[in-house]
């Protein structure tokens, strides 16, 4: 099939190994991009037809944009991971002996007077423990498949919405990124994240960022002429272009390292092995490698190698560490350390006990029957442990994020990391842009200033064609129409009630629809002078704030177009054209004069302000605006070819504010959260937005100043900036106004590293553009636009705002409050189930040799009831109530002091219950007393009551849980979710049946309907003693009841552990202290016992990303973990690491790309860098990544 291209794979993906001039020469050497694109049978001017036998053929013989995904695991491989359980493994081992011992029938000394066994089988108690080990295995199995497949139902879903642009019938359209096929014809801008690697056909100014495959941080200057490849899975930071795909999916650079790392499914090894055989390289490429169930990829391929991942993480394994994991973790290592005493004391204590009972006091000689009590005693301390650690809590937080993450998607909230879910809910300022989040995003030019005269004050009072000179209006609409993206798009509605469309740059599109409004046609104008035509494009950026294109004039010559903001295009001006079209001076005075009554009038009427200006370069006679030339100037010249130029006319844009916004904000200011608008635009502009809006009030005193400004204010002598001047300045600060992205990442990084509020801030921002990325990252919360924002962006950020309103980040708010509070319920009901059952347990343990409490009894209880009540408590939706009181923020406990006085209250309620039950309870409800039965006895109907008043305590205290503020009427909203009380009457019944038929297996003996009336009643009691301890002011409690306030002192972000790795990145996202790495008590806790390091701290959920094609699924997640391989590890985890083959080809390959770019040429300035066991190699500071975190 390959035979019917001039061009083969091998020959392409060969080609896309080569850099710079060796690049340029190979393709010269195929007679350039244009022979290449006749050899694949596509057109550089209008691309594929979109015929599907066609596109079906390409990927029959080039593969297709998808990299197969790994394999989910099975299900009997998370039931092997869920048997890794410390505890579990204890248990499973105690229980087996015990069952072992159980058929063990040894000759008895004379004098014992065991119980005969027939009657009561011994065996029972082993296997129901076995049994009760089983089900969680199977449960905790179950939730992680149910999780899995969860995410991978979500993560197809997403990916099978992002598209790329392309050219397709001599039409731009938009495809998906797994349709993509070699010979595609892509139109590339800024921000975009390349799906494929491919060839120039043409470029303006393309500047690509490919530090994700190199390690190079400088961005590369691309072109037909210096450096043609562009390659998957890199950032266009600067430019637009035309790229013809010439290798996708695995057959791409990014889809060979893939590959290398062992991440594409068998089926694809197994193609490369029979390849091999036939006498054919790998290197050849899969020709038909088209999955159905394949995942669309953009920016290559979407599935990381986890094994590799988590090894590369290990180093450092600390991960990403939000404000409530970090809790969570110190609080888990306490309660590790607690219950490991408490049970190792307990079996001490019963086999100390024991043997001077039976062997001094009795003075018996050592039988091997003896060792069934002391397998019993250890079962029950390991059954102490098991009830210390809150098995529950994993779940309760991995159920109340994906719920809270799956209801968001509906608020218009796409959550890419499930931390940043619930971070959210201690957010105290919001950083915003203006454009499309605050505003509607819908721009229409409603004033202009042309021809010496101010058009005003709305859209209807706008001049016409006939209105204006012919030459001004020739520069005014060949201005906008030529110096645009040409991507950008205005469609007018079949209906005309309707509005336009609009498509692309929403400030382009208001100049082309001014253009319309004139009553010329845009589009005619493009055709006169296609994009193919121009000599020179300077593309927008923050930096410049303006656009400029160059364009060859018919009769010989140059002009050069420009649009950007009114202030800084005007003072570039030399010249203006004036009433009837002359052309007069623009001197410093008249554009002073023209800022104070045309732009600052726009501005205050909220109005962005646009200046379009031009300048001509011609070979004979220059008139009084034109430059003579005699050889054609040097177009990189960018600060001489951008002056003296001719004004045209300046537009008042209008950008409505969002109606809805002005409530979202004051919303937030209730809830306690600051609002604080960023914006590149004019401080007018910004300020009567700001006032609108509602973030400032006319004399309120909060400052209003500009980037430049603002760096004055915060910077010391040496120009650096000074945290205490900082410090100063942003808590008054509302609007920053013409800021630059790294004003942004200033004002972030000081509001976070800042003491100066109490509590410390938890900061969100909102992004759209690439150079945002930085600020975003740094963010406690990054937010990116879903419409308007690039995938850079997008990647930077921790939740996606799919309709990129400020009002979705509110609803964010509610969702991240819900979650901590859902968290902090179930943490105060199993904190109170757990304090009473190892007390219990203990002191039974003590005096009367025995648990109250049976090893099975507590599984119940503590491993499948809590299962139930952490999706309970999980569930409950969120409330307007949560916006009426302050955020945590970073350092509020994470149990509070009416937490606390909750739990001890009920506990002490419970505990003088039970205790008195077991002490007195015979006496009270004239039962047998059950204490000092022997080994193996039956259940006895007094302990089978202590048990079933403890659970009915329990269960009655879960509607206590639900209010965790001092709410007295816990109550309310019961009946609101169906899941909560569901759940609630299935435990119910499901103790009934223990009670009355789990007999020898669950230790329990048939009750009364008189006894169960009892156990009912003193279960209400906790409901009633609730509002007593309610009644107990919180203030009498000391501070130090509040738990959980600060993270563990390894994971503190001023530890030196963090400062010395990186100390750019804030610890929440980059945090690099490792639990694990620091004390052995530390690793047998986090590690093991309490799965919290697996499913909550560690890593498992909160690395989770839901993960969005143009980020973490793209070339980027593989190439990360190659970086973390080179940047991360000593030399000896390195040496270990390389000692793969595999990885030691995919560190040769990007090794060589390093090389290769180096060798390309002067544009890139960086070293090579070889790979060797002992190599160092520093991380680029512009890399950023919530995945590299070994750092």
């Amino acid at each position: 099939m390959a035979s019917q291209y001039g061009i083969t794979v091998k020959e392409l993906r060969d080609l896309m190994e080569l850099r710079g001039e060796e690049g340029v020469e190979k393709v010269k050497s195929y007679g350039g991009a244009k022979e290449i694109c006749k050899k694949l049978k596509t057109s550089e001017v209008s691309g594929l037809s979109g015929d599907k036998g066609d596109l079906e053929r390409r990927r029959d013989v080039f593969g297709s944009n998808t990299i197969p995904p790994k394999p989910p695991k099975t299900f009997l491989q998370l039931v092997w991971e869920a048997l890794q359980d410390v505890t579990l493994i204890i248990l499973e081992l105690a229980a087996i002996i015990s069952l072992a011992l159980s058929f063990y029938k040894p000759p008895k000394e004379d004098g014992l007077d065991e119980p005969e066994e027939e009657d009561h089988p011994a065996w029972i108690e082993g296997a129901a423990i076995l049994i009760a080990v089983t089900i969680v295995v199977l449960v905790t199995a179950f939730n992680d498949w149910s999780k899995e497949r969860q995410f991978r139902g979500l993560q197809d879903r997403i990916e099978g919405e992002q598209v790329f642009s392309v050219i397709r019938g001599g039409q731009g359209t938009q495809i998906q990124i797994g349709e993509l096929v070699t010979g595609d014809i892509m139109q590339v801008k800024y921000g975009d994240l390349l799906p494929a690697d491919g060839i120039i056909i043409q470029s303006n100014d393309l500047k690509v960022d490919e530090s994700s495959l190199t390690g190079e941080s400088d961005h590369v200057k691309k072109g037909p002429d210096r450096d043609p490849m562009v390659l998957s899975g890199t950032h266009v930071m600067e430019g637009s272009g035309k790229v013809l795909v010439a290798a996708v999916g695995i057959n791409s650079q990014a889809g060979i390292i893939f590959a290398l790392l062992g991440a594409v499914e068998e089926s694809a090894a197994k193609e490369d092995k029979k390849r091999q055989k036939a006498g054919h390289d790998v290197e050849e490429g899969m020709g038909n490698s088209h999955h159905h169930n394949a995942t669309p990829s953009k920016g290559g391929p979407a599935s990381p190698t986890e094994e590799l991942q988590e090894e590369a993480v290990a180093p450092s394994s600390g991960g990403e560490k939000s404000v409530l994991q970090a809790k969570l973790t110190n609080l888990a290592i306490q309660i590790g350390y607690a219950g490991m005493a408490v049970s190792l004391l307990t079996v001490v204590i019963l086999c100390v006990q024991f043997s001077i009972k039976k062997f001094v006091t009795e003075g018996r000689h050592w039988e091997v029957y003896y060792i069934n009590f002391y397998v019993k005693f250890v079962i029950i301390g390991v059954t102490v442990l098991v009830v210390a650690v809150p098995e529950g809590l994993p779940l309760a937080v991995t159920l109340s994020l994906a719920y809270s993450v799956k209801k968001m998607m509906a608020d218009n909230n796409l959550v890419r990391h499930l931390d940043a879910c619930e971070t959210m809910g201690n957010a105290t300022t919001i950083c915003s842009d203006k454009t499309g989040t605050l505003t509607t995003n819908r721009m229409t030019v409603v004033q202009a200033y042309v021809a010496g005269r101010h058009f005003k004050p709305d859209r209807s009072s706008l001049p016409k064609a006939k209105d204006l000179p012919s030459n001004i209006l020739k520069s005014l609409t060949q201005g906008i129409s030529v110096n645009s993206s040409y991507s950008t798009d205005v469609e007018l509605p079949k209906n005309p009630n309707e509005q336009p469309k609009q498509i692309g740059n929403k400030t382009e599109c208001s100049l082309l629809g001014f253009v319309l409004d004139l009553g010329e046609d845009y589009r005619a104008i493009r055709s006169k002078h296609p994009d193919s035509s121009f000599t020179k494009v300077f593309t927008f950026n923050s930096a410049r704030k303006s656009m400029s294109t160059i364009i060859p004039l018919p009769g010989g010559g140059y002009r050069i177009y420009t649009k950007g903001a009114s202030e800084i295009i005007l003072k570039k001006c030399s010249f203006t054209l004036g009433d009837g079209g002359r052309v007069d001076r623009f001197s410093p005075t008249d554009q002073d004069r023209c800022v104070r009554e045309v732009i600052e009038p726009m501005a205050r009427d909220g109005l962005r302000t646009i200046s379009i200006a031009y300048r001509d370069f011609v070979p004979g006679k220059a008139d009084l605006n034109q430059v003579h030339y005699d050889s054609e100037p040097d177009w990189d010249d960018e600060d001489k070819i951008i002056a003296n130029l001719t004004s045209v006319c300046v537009v008042g844009i209008e950008d409505p504010v969002r109606p809805e916004v002005p409530e979202a904000i004051r919303k937030c200011q209730r809830a306690g959260i600051t609002v604080r608008m960023v914006t590149g635009d004019n401080i007018n502009t910004a300020r009567a937005i700001a006032t609108k809006c509602g973030i400032i009030k006319p004399g309120d005193g909060y400052l209003v100043m500009e980037g430049k400004e603002f760096n004055q204010r915060i910077k010391n002598s040496r120009d650096e900036v000074d945290q205490a001047k900082l410090d100063q300045v942003w808590p008054k600060l509302r609007v920053l106004a013409r800021s630059q992205p790294i004003d942004k990442y200033t004002l972030v990084k000081g509001i976070i590293n800042s003491k100066a509020t109490a509590n410390r801030e938890v900061v969100a921002v909102t992004g759209d553009g690439t150079n945002d990325g930085p600020a975003l990252k740094k963010a406690d919360v990054g937010f990116a636009m879903g419409i308007a924002g690039t995938d850079v962006a997008k990647e930077a950020s921790d939740i996606i705002l799919t309709d990129d309103n400020f009002s979705s980040i509110v609803k964010a708010v509610m969702w991240g409050r819900n979650v901590y509070d859902s968290i902090a319920k179930f943490l105060q009901f199993q904190l109170t189930v757990n304090v009473v059952a190892v007390i219990v347990a203990f002191i039974g343990a003590c005096v009367i040799q025995d648990s109250p409490l049976k090893a099975v009894q507590m599984l119940w209880v503590n491993l499948i009831m809590d299962t139930l009540a952490s999706l309970a408590l999980a569930t409950e939706m969120p409330t307007a109530d949560l916006l009426l009181r302050k955020p945590y923020g970073r350092t509020k406990a994470l149990i509070s002091r009416t937490m606390a006085k909750n739990i001890c209250g009920q506990a002490v309620y419970q505990l003088v219950v039970t205790f008195g039950m077991m002490f007195y309870g015979h006496v009270l409800l004239d039962i047998d007393n059950g204490q000092g039965a022997e080994l193996h006895s039956p259940p006895t109907p007094h302990f089978t009551m202590i048990f079933n008043a403890f659970v009915m305590m329990t269960l009655f205290n879960e509607i206590n849980a639900r209010k965790i503020h001092g709410q007295r009427n816990v109550l309310i909203g019961l009946f609101s979710n169906p899941i909560y009380y569901s759940i609630w009457i299935i435990t119910f019944i499901s103790q009934i049946v223990i009670i009355q038929f789990g007999g020898y297996a669950f230790s329990t003996a048939p009750l009364s309907l008189e006894q169960w009336m009892w156990c009912i009643f003193l279960g209400m009691g906790t409901l009633v003693w609730q509002q007593i301890i309610t009644t107990i002011p919180t203030s009498c409690l000391p501070s130090s009841f509040e738990i959980g306030k600060q993270p563990p002192s390894s994971m503190e972000p001023n530890s030196p552990t963090a400062n010395s790795v990186n100390e750019h990145h804030h610890y929440h996202h980059h945090h690099e202290g490792s639990i694990t790495g620091s004390r052995s008590g530390q690793i047998l806790w986090i590690r093991g016992l309490t799965r919290l390091q697996t499913q909550v701290i560690g890593g498992e959920l909160q690395e989770r990303l839901i993960p969005v094609p143009y980020s973490k699924t793209s070339t980027d997640q593989a190439i990360r973990v190659v970086n973390a391989f080179r940047h991360g590890m000593d030399s000896q985890h390195l040496q270990q690491a390389t000692s793969n083959p595999n990885i030691q080809r995919v560190l040769q390959k990007q090794a060589s790309l390093s090389k290769r770019l180096s060798a390309a040429g002067p544009q890139v300035d960086g070293l090579s860098h070889g790979v060797g066991a002992n190599t160092r190699i520093k991380i680029p500071e512009t890399s950023f990544s919530h995945t590299e975190t070994a750092v």
